[in-house]
């Protein structure tokens, strides 16, 4: 049974910062996260709650959040250097700061990871391009009536990308890129859910079947975890998204005819796709496709009036932040137009999904989905499925919950 221990037993942190009380000082706060469905939606509820600056405890220790554009851009102006994925699971699994190294090893990855994925696409192309062409071209064989469910088609095509990209021919073969995927979710869904809440500790078969996962996973690629769950997301959220916006589709598809005509996008065409990066941002804002990012506080630092100490975890709470009224107008509204608006993009790239603050990965994902609508936009329209209620799963990277459809026709 559980025992309630006195709340006097859980450190009170030397900050100014609201906080949450726990139920029990054991799990600190781990309670409300499962109970809030992720913990996504508990930030949500907190800054509802305290404010734009907030606190709660992760077990026995206090992680301070962040929710507005104005308090983040406060923080992150010290504490850039370190990468934001690693940090939060570095410091949710009991890892220190170390000796300040930290910072200038991650940008040294991190500048390692540029070269590899800019030499990558440069290299491969053609590969994106030939699966894109497949993949629709599948899709042109299809009746108006047939139902296309997007999760399974567009994961697979992103798991595709990722493998015979990285690996080469060894990933041809379907029945291993289904063996990936399948290891890949099970560690992914406990990544984003079991460590996050507790759950995987007290699950002996779940625990195994993670480590089993984990054991074959990095005997075959260690970096795909990351970079294929968000390009595949985007993909999935772009086309739902165009599935319910028939103006943002049109004008999408005017666009890849003025720049890339009748043939197949080329590499150096892609940034010239101004409104479909539009898009794709208009995606990653209003999926909250990253809704959670993190920085351990090297040292002690300030947030307004609240002094914040060393080793502190600070999440950034992007998920409130993207749909904070008070920066973006009628932010539950797919409107691509609003990235023309130049203080709209300082905001988004202030929160690292462009410009110097975004991830190599970010760029690969960029990519991949531009090859992708470039080679749908142009051949088919896509339509909503009426009556569907997609709903979103928020962990590290958000999916819908179940798999969402759309159907489509063929273009004149």
């Amino acid at each position: 049974p559980l025992v309630r221990e006195p709340l006097e037993a859980l450190r009170r942190p030397s900050l100014s910062v609201p906080v949450l009380s726990p139920l029990f000082c054991r799990d600190g706060n781990l309670q409300d996260i499962v109970n809030r469905g992720s913990l996504h939606e508990f930030l949500v509820g907190l800054h509802d709650q305290f404010g734009s600056v907030a606190s709660f405890w992760f077990g026995r220790r206090p992680v301070v959040s962040l929710g507005s554009v104005d308090q983040l851009q406060q923080h992150i102006n010290p504490n850039r250097t370190t990468d934001s994925f690693e940090t939060m699971l570095k410091s949710l699994l009991g890892y220190q700061s170390g000796s300040g190294t930290g910072g200038t090893e991650a940008l040294m990855r991190k500048k390692v990871y540029e070269g590899a994925i800019n030499k990558t696409l440069e290299n491969n192309f053609p590969i994106l391009l030939k699966l894109a062409e497949e993949l629709v071209g599948k899709w042109q064989l299809y009746p108006k009536s047939q139902h296309i469910p997007l999760c399974a088609h567009l994961l697979g095509l992103s798991m595709k990308a990722v493998t015979q990209l990285a690996m080469g021919s060894r990933f041809s073969d379907d029945t291993a890129v289904i063996r990936f995927r399948k290891n890949h979710e099970a560690i992914w869904s406990e990544i984003g859910k079991g460590y996050l809440d507790g759950s995987l500790e007290k699950s002996s078969s779940r625990k195994a079947h993670y480590e089993s996962a984990l054991a074959e996973m990095e005997s075959v690629l260690k970096s795909v975890i990351k970079e294929r769950s968000g390009q595949g997301s985007m993909c999935i959220w772009a086309v739902h998204f165009l599935s319910i916006s028939e103006a943002v589709q049109e004008k999408l598809h005017q666009e890849l005819i003025d720049v890339v005509g009748d043939g197949p996008v080329s590499l150096d065409q892609i940034p010239q796709l101004r409104y479909c990066q539009q898009v794709l941002n208009e995606t990653v804002r209003t999926a909250k496709l990253t809704p959670i990012a993190a920085r351990l506080q090297e040292v002690e630092g300030k947030v307004d009036q609240h002094v914040i100490p060393k080793e502190t975890l600070v999440i950034y709470a992007l998920g409130v932040v993207l749909q904070d009224a008070d920066t973006w107008t009628l932010p539950y509204r797919f409107d691509p137009d609003r990235f023309t608006d130049e203080s709209v993009m300082k905001s988004f790239s202030l929160l690292g999904f462009s410009g110097n603050q975004a991830c190599p990965e970010l760029r690969f994902a960029y990519t991949v989905a531009a090859v992708l609508l470039s080679t749908l936009v142009r051949r088919l329209r896509l339509h909503q499925v009426k009556g569907q209620v997609v709903e979103a799963r928020y962990e590290l990277v958000s999916t819908p919950k179940d798999d969402t459809w759309i159907t489509i026709s063929k273009r004149d």
